[in-house]
């Protein structure tokens, strides 16, 4: 049976939050560190590698058993946004509905332990969002500019693709237009396409090889040409019998012409004014986060649970690369992906209700959806009387 839009996006938000879960207690690990402490991450109920480290060197924050970031909720507060202004969304709901979302409407914040403002978990590049626009009142369109080029904005962006379902060109023309508050060169394109890359998922039918040549169509500099070595690997390696290691060997090779980041992720002192291109704008590189994703996804042909978890275990920032490829085939194969009792671990660890969430998520999509063919066909017909004779 094809899925349903509401089914699909009780599969996209599960995506996000079992990548996330998935992915948080291992982030920044490489994958040879997380073989060797873990030997493959396949449990939400895994042990957070810096838990047994005193509670000032994890800024005081708990992972793992289920656990979510800041990737999950900032996802939850898009869909807030959405909730409450019924329609679609730019740069101007950045200003205004994120800002109250991340710094004036507290939630409970599972790695904090506590209710807090959104904006005490995130890091820089989202803090900046609060900065620019409330601080220093800048125009919504330029909020980007001068942040920490990242992913930052891909990580919470699937709610647009959900918007604009089975309408890739819709999605990261809305997606660049909200995220353009945030952030910019190949952090605000990573938005654009992770967007469209939902959006396309929605397609009744699609598979995930049609998925991402969608993308790579829309995609532009780097981050098309990231895309397509990350494809073309994922197309040579699958069916060969090539193991995680290898995979994420020859992803690793592909992905570094784009990223500079390598396995070293960490931000420390030797590092203060290092020269580098890492973080920086340019349309030569991408980020890698969904180049990644979109790679394990097509190495294993489209399987949820596969394509999360190599993905996870394939290291540096685990919980995103989880999160979006969690999205994109939740997206496209629906609740079936669903394991009730993942799902309720999760919902219990961060005090969510994935369920409810997103049915409440489907009705304001539904709505806005009924609004955009509603004002489709008054323009076809405004259109075709252009075209009758006076």
């Amino acid at each position: 049976m094809t899925p349903t839009l509401s089914s699909r996006i009780r599969g996209m938000l599960h995506g996000i939050a079992l990548g996330d879960a998935l992915g948080a207690p291992v982030e920044k690990l490489s994958a040879a560190e997380i073989r060797a402490r873990y030997g493959r991450v396949t449990s939400v109920m895994t042990r957070w590698h810096k838990m047994d480290l005193p509670p000032e060197q994890r800024n005081h924050r708990v992972r793992g058993d289920g656990i979510v970031t800041d990737d999950t909720l900032m996802t939850l507060a898009m869909m807030d946004i959405y909730a409450e202004v019924g329609r679609h969304l730019d740069a101007w709901d950045m200003a205004d509905g994120m800002v109250r979302q991340i710094a004036w409407t507290k939630r409970w914040v599972p790695e904090l332990g506590r209710e807090a403002m959104l904006i005490d978990r995130l890091f820089y590049p989202e803090k900046w969002i609060f900065q620019r626009h409330q601080l220093s009142n800048c125009d919504p369109r330029q909020g980007g500019i001068g942040n920490m080029v990242n992913c930052g904005a891909a990580m919470y962006i699937a709610p647009i693709g959900a918007t604009n379902a089975a309408d890739p060109k819709d999605a990261y023309d809305e997606a660049i237009a909200f995220a353009s508050g945030h952030q910019e060169s190949y952090g605000l394109e990573a938005a654009g396409v992770m967007a469209a890359a939902v959006a396309a998922a929605f397609v009744p039918g699609t598979t995930i090889d049609q998925i991402v040549d969608t993308v790579i169509g829309l995609a532009k500099d780097g981050t098309r040409a990231a895309i397509v070595a990350i494809a073309d690997e994922a197309r040579r390696l699958r069916g060969t019998g090539a193991d995680h290691a290898e995979v994420c060997e020859a992803f690793h090779a592909a992905i570094a012409r784009f990223s500079v980041m390598g396995d070293d992720v960490n931000h420390s002192a030797d590092k203060a004014g290092r020269v580098s291109d890492a973080y920086r704008p340019s349309r030569l590189l991408s980020i890698e986060e969904l180049p990644l994703a979109l790679g394990f996804c097509l190495f294993n042909r489209g399987d949820f649970r596969l394509s999360i978890e190599d993905g996870i275990n394939s290291g540096r920032d685990t919980d995103s690369i989880g999160v979006m490829a969690g999205a994109i085939l939740g997206a496209m194969h629906g609740e079936a992906v669903i394991d009730e009792g993942e799902r309720d671990q999760i919902d219990a660890a961060n005090r969510l209700t994935q369920t409810a969430s997103a049915d409440a998520f489907s009705k304001t999509v539904a709505a806005i959806i009924a609004a955009d063919r509603a004002a489709q066909a008054q323009r076809d017909a405004a259109r075709a009387a252009l075209f009758e004779p006076a």
